[in-house]
This record gives structure tokens, C-alpha cells and sequence, in this order.
């Protein structure tokens, strides 16, 4: 009977629910504001992305820490420890704070 509003605007529908579907993959921000260049990615809601404590990553509410496996916002307040689903689930979909390097082959 209630309604539910997510932080930055958006208002959930449990019927014709067409964000993130699969075919419009554009954060809200963008489809209520336009898209940006199209040489510049968005690499989420927020614009500009906040920046990933070393160790942690991005989990969209907050940042993950995989060795105390606690979640925070993103002012630093707890917010839950991830159980074994949810830390496997960040640490293979979430933007990470450092950067792997792959070792690519010398070209001829």
C-alpha cells in the first residue's frame, strides 16, 4: 500500500518497472538529466564517482571492505556486514579502488 523513493529520486513500481530492465541501461541521473559526452563514461549514479577507499570498493550504497567484510555509506557509517553471497557478489560485479594490470603480449 505505501510507496517506496530510493535516495536520489527514483520511485520503485512493483508493476511496469522499466529502470534497469535490460534494454535501457541508464542511470537515473542520466535519464533525468540527459547523457553526458559521449566521450565520458558515467560510471555511476553519482557524478562524479565518489572515490574508493584503498582495499574497499563501490557496493552503490556504500563501500565494502572484503577483509572486515563491512559494509558502510558513503559518509562512513555502518551499515551491515555482507554475508557470504553479497561479499562474493561485490567483489566480482563492484568497481574496485586500484587497478589491475593484465600483461598483454608485445606486438610484432
Amino acid at each position: 500500500q505505501g510507496k517506496y523513493t530510493f535516495a536520489d529520486g527514483l520511485e520503485y513500481k512493483d508493476k511496469k518497472w522499466h529502470y534497469c530492465d535490460g534494454y535501457d541501461r541508464r542511470f537515473y541521473t542520466e535519464i533525468c538529466s540527459g547523457l553526458i559526452e559521449p566521450d565520458i563514461s558515467q560510471l555511476t549514479n553519482l557524478d562524479p564517482p565518489p572515490e574508493i577507499p584503498r582495499g574497499c570498493y563501490d557496493c552503490g550504497d556504500g563501500f565494502y571492505n572484503p577483509e572486515t567484510r563491512v559494509v558502510v555509506d558513503y559518509k562512513f557509517r555502518f551499515l551491515r556486514n555482507a554475508d557470504d553471497e553479497e561479499h562474493e557478489w561485490i567483489i566480482q560485479t563492484c568497481r574496485q579502488a586500484w587497478d589491475e594490470t593484465t600483461e598483454q603480449p608485445p606486438k610484432p
